[in-house]
């Protein structure tokens, strides 16, 4: 669905849900948790899936008071898929 505004004597278009959600994610696609098969995934996948910013699960790591704690992989962040699933209640 399409439809455009008119602020300050010019029109913006409005995007489709598709393209906000791409926009939102960086232009990037998530495979879902139910098919992801990696033991733990990066920061930015992690929050998609919990539908948080990635600081946001950057401050859990530093501060250790999140749901999930993450796996520390020469100095990465890697969240463990299994403990991402059980949190958001999707099945294996």
């Amino acid at each position: 669905m399409w439809f455009s505004t008119r602020r300050n004597g010019k029109e913006n278009h409005a995007m489709t849900t598709a393209t906000i959600q791409q926009a939102d994610t960086g232009g990037r696609t998530f495979v879902p948790l139910d098919r992801e098969t990696r033991a733990g995934v990066e920061t930015g996948c992690a929050a998609f899936h919990l539908n948080r910013e990635p600081q946001t699960l950057r401050v859990w790591a530093c501060k250790e008071n999140g749901p999930l704690r993450p796996l520390r992989v020469n100095g990465r962040l890697m969240w463990p898929t299994a403990k991402l699933r059980e949190l958001c209640g999707v099945a294996a």
